[in-house]
């Protein structure tokens, strides 16, 4: 069998967790896959187009494109399955109109085209459900090869919040500073450890900045003693996926996460790590994990096997690999 795998880029996180950390099992399995990438120009396209006959599958991740140059890929290619991982059907958080018509048209016209989509929960699917009845759930998925956890040693120093996002997602995180003010005036043991690229100013709690690297990401997320997840309550929000989490989870570290979308079906409020709605619900948990150290450490680690059973690339690649073999011969 023969994918192709048409994405945005090398670097873009949901690129790396929904297509490229399955590439070695695809091989291993005697997948011949290949990677591309959207074009800028139109003839860079159309010379791409022109070559999807040569695939049994072309694989999208999350690109919409105009319904005009999709019905041009439509023809090319045998098959097609579109997996995506955040509400591209809407506006992003903070817009004060979430609704977009041209996006609805856009996601609307390839969904009743594609051969089968894959989304990242179950909201998403909701979404895909009333123009095409071939639609699977597979969470975005981590590989734990990748993730070690963190040592239980006792601890010595200050506590460390940790937040590891991109900067499209830290206007969450500043959202939640004034309640990490109050905390760190309770409890002055404490510290903020942000990785990201870029980084808030002018906040009265002590601010670990620390540019995001691969290579440093196993070693940043063992540096955390609790992990931040907070979002809004909004449509784009619904269609999170839940990658810190499960990044924290990876390396045993206990989560306080808003429970909107995704988050209320990985986090089990209290046993894995905590849901917080409100400033007075997140001040609580805090101080509650930063004095509990042994509770740490037993949410962390349920928060790993929560990864192990549903949420590893051994766990949800084998599935993956089935939907593009049924897909490819129906």
């Amino acid at each position: 069998m023969k994918v192709a795998f048409l994405i945005h880029s090398l670097e873009v996180s949901g690129c790396r967790f929904r297509v490229l950390q399955y590439l070695p099992y695809f091989k291993k399995e005697g997948v011949e896959a290949s990677i591309h990438f959207f074009k800028r120009h139109w003839l860079e396209r159309l010379k791409f187009y022109n070559t999807l006959d040569r695939y049994d599958l072309l694989y999208i991740h999350r690109k919409l494109f105009l319904p005009s140059e999709f019905w041009y890929i439509r023809k090319k290619a045998k098959k097609i399955i579109f997996d995506f991982d955040d509400a591209i059907m809407f506006r992003s958080s903070g817009s004060k109109r979430p609704y977009s018509f041209s996006r609805r048209i856009k996601f609307a016209y390839m969904m009743r085209c594609v051969d089968f989509a894959i989304s990242g929960n179950e909201f998403l699917k909701s979404q895909v459900l009333p123009y095409h009845s071939r639609v699977e759930v597979i969470p975005t998925s981590i590989d734990l090869s990748r993730y070690t956890l963190k040592e239980n040693v006792p601890k010595e120093g200050p506590i460390t919040i940790g937040w590891l996002g991109s900067s499209s997602t830290l206007k969450y995180l500043s959202n939640l500073m004034p309640t990490l003010e109050k905390v760190y005036q309770r409890y002055p043991d404490l510290q903020l450890k942000i990785v990201c690229d870029q980084f808030p100013d002018g906040m009265d709690v002590p601010i670990i900045k620390k540019a995001w690297a691969l290579e440093d990401e196993d070693s940043d997320l063992k540096s955390f003693d609790i992990g931040l997840m907070p979002l809004s309550d909004d449509l784009w929000s619904k269609g999170k996926c839940g990658l810190k989490i499960l990044q924290y989870f990876g390396a045993g570290i206990p989560v306080i996460c808003t429970p909107v979308g995704v988050n209320r079906d990985i986090v089990q409020d209290g046993v894995n790590g905590f849901w917080a709605q409100n400033e007075r619900e997140w001040e609580d948990r805090l101080l509650k994990l930063i004095q509990e150290e042994e509770l740490r450490r037993e949410m962390g680690l349920r928060g790993r096997r929560t990864v192990e059973l549903s949420y590893s690339l051994e766990a949800n690649a084998p599935r993956i690999l089935d939907i593009c073999k049924k897909v490819s011969v129906f």
